[in-house]
């Protein structure tokens, strides 16, 4: 017995140390993968634009302005020209209130609450970012973001996947840089 382990042993050995033989790589093709998520993605955004520009068409009340950025919006409440906007590093201090574009509340503003965010230094959805650094203390905006602007094709909670959204924004304060340095 003792014999047959060495010998089992010494075969494994002998066996296991014959030539290397290298491996095929394995061949992954993404680039139609990618392509056709692309695609995907460009079709699903040519539709929520559409969506949204008929919502805007059919809102005569207001005057919505589109932004660089791929969203729209309109003032509820503007301040003037003069006033200061928020840039990077400046702490705001907001509240808002988010819907469906049937204008089914989806969180509340009272839900949701008063809200803080340091401009570029802190994560938060892209639009909700490029929104508070457009706006002045005091003003009210109501901003209409396609899907890739708010919560993705992911949704979140109450958001559903590749959900357009309406987001009311209130900019209670905005703490100037010079004044977050002092403190």
């Amino acid at each position: 017995m003792k014999y047959s382990l060495v010998i089992l042993a010494l075969f494994t050995l002998i066996i296991s140390c014959s030539n290397p033989e290298a491996r095929k790589p394995i061949v992954r093709k993404t680039s139609s993968f990618m392509n056709e998520s692309i695609e995907r993605n460009k079709m699903l955004n040519k539709a929520e634009n559409a969506i949204l520009l008929q919502r805007i068409k059919s809102d005569t009340l207001h005057s919505y302005i589109n932004s660089e950025n791929g969203y729209w919006y309109y003032y509820d409440i503007s301040v003037s020209d003069e006033n200061y906007t928020p840039v990077s590093g400046d702490e705001v201090f907001y509240k808002h209130e988010i819907s469906g574009l049937n204008n089914a509340i989806i969180y509340s503003e009272e839900e949701l609450g008063t809200k803080s965010y340091l401009i570029d230094k802190e994560e938060l959805i892209t639009g909700l970012q490029d929104a508070l650094k457009i706006m002045k203390e005091g003003e009210t905006v109501t901003f209409l973001f396609p899907s890739y602007k708010a919560y993705g094709y992911t949704g979140y909670d109450r958001v559903q996947p590749n959900q357009p959204l309406i987001y009311t924004i209130q900019l209670l304060k905005i703490n100037k840089l010079s004044e977050n340095e002092n403190n």
